[in-house]
């Protein structure tokens, strides 16, 4: 429950502009925003029970939290759409969440690296499973693997790969 009054609160707290934003996102796709609304909470939800300490600052939990939207995204939009619709709404969803709530340059390549990680998860373990098919375990055991070879991101110029990256806190 304290996830959702999170989120709600941050919407209350946008312009009307990036309301503007949001309702763009929002209603043609109703279905897949559904899904992305799921995919926050339960990767909040994830977060919080793993790495309760560091998911809502930029240490390793918010590198996990931010993999684990985007896999989750893709999984419950998979389940209704294509693969090809489900990233583009993805990519779109969670670039506008860096857009809204807007971060240090440093935290924001931190999320959107994070962001891609999670994409390039998803789309590595597409070929060999259903679509379907997928889990929630999936992703998160191999995201949890992930954290334990994250890297310290500490200049706009690194490049980790696939690697899940975090700021020192």
């Amino acid at each position: 429950m304290r996830n959702i009054s999170i989120i709600f609160n941050a919407l209350r707290s946008l312009s009307f502009d990036k309301i503007k934003k949001v309702m763009g996102l929002t209603l043609p796709h109703p279905l897949f925003s559904i899904m992305g609304f799921y995919a926050i909470l339960r990767s909040f939800s994830l977060a919080q029970k793993h790495f309760p300490k560091t998911h809502s600052n930029n240490g390793i939990g918010n590198a996990f939290r931010h993999s684990l939207w985007n896999c989750l995204i893709l999984m419950y939009c998979c389940k209704i759409s294509s693969p090809q619709k489900a990233l583009d709404y993805c990519k779109k969803m969670t670039d506008l969440h860096e857009e809204l709530f807007p971060n240090e340059p440093l935290e924001t390549k931190m999320d959107l690296h994070n962001n891609q990680v999670g994409i390039n998860l998803f789309m590595e373990l597409l070929p060999g499973i259903h679509r379907q098919f997928f889990e929630t375990s999936f992703f998160v055991e191999k995201l949890m693997q992930k954290t334990k070879t994250a890297k310290i991101l500490e200049k706009l110029e690194d490049d980790f790969g696939d690697e899940l990256v975090y700021l020192k806190e």
